[in-house]
């Protein structure tokens, strides 16, 4: 399949095209500028590929778990494409494209991967190698890092993310095992996205939607404020 992944989730900001059998992608980690970077990376792998975007079968985007204003980045911008297109859009999990990305390059059986959600907390979840293909066991969840030490209840093959360095109770499980990979990357979304396009599970622009997992937060105001 024809296909263009974004993803800007998190610090880092990504763009991969598969299309004639072939690979172009853009990555790079640039904090607070993915507005800017994005839509320059479409077009460039776009021009490198000598495609237009009415010849592809489908769109893919990270969909979150990560920052509320980078997920909404790529949500906008999908969203964009898609209604000029009508083509289907997959919305891909940040926390499995590491998991796949740990899969791709080391046949891990088993990924635990954890993002920093700030306020004490992880966006987590495990995954498994079905296949060669990152598959969910339970769910995602935002949980302490505590918490997230008790669905550990065997030790994972390999570990992904920014969460387990960010807290010192995460940093201690690691133990030998280091971290694989710290960020999504479009690349790793793209089988992810096939899977789901090739189930009929594409959705059209309109129905497209984020999952930030935390849907409120909570502001304290500083004292006399």
């Amino acid at each position: 399949m024809n296909i263009l992944t974004i993803d800007t989730a998190t610090e880092a900001c990504s763009v991969a095209l598969q299309y004639n059998n072939a690979l172009y992608t853009r990555y790079e980690v640039c904090p607070q500028q993915h507005s800017q970077k994005i839509l320059p990376m479409i077009d460039a792998v776009m021009q490198e590929a000598g495609a237009s975007i009415g010849q592809l079968d489908g769109l893919g985007f990270g969909r979150g778990p990560g920052s509320f204003t980078g997920v909404r980045i790529a949500t906008g911008i999908i969203q964009g494409l898609a209604f000029g297109s009508e083509l289907p859009v997959a919305g891909v999990s940040t926390l499995a494209a590491m998991a796949q990305q740990v899969i791709d390059s080391t046949t891990a059986s088993d990924v635990a991967v954890a993002i920093d959600a700030r306020m004490n907390e992880i966006y987590f979840g495990r995954f498994s190698n079905q296949d060669g293909l990152a598959t969910l066991q339970g769910e995602e969840v935002v949980i302490a890092p505590e918490a997230a030490l008790e669905l550990l209840d065997d030790a994972p093959a390999a570990f992904a993310g920014t969460g387990w360095a960010a807290y010192p109770v995460l940093t201690a499980q690691l133990q030998a095992h280091e971290v694989k990979v710290s960020y999504p990357y479009a690349r790793f979304m793209l089988p992810l996205a096939e899977r789901a396009l090739s189930a009929g599970q594409g959705q059209p622009a309109h129905a497209v939607t984020p999952e930030y997992l935390r849907n409120t937060v909570t502001w304290k105001k500083l004292p006399g404020r």
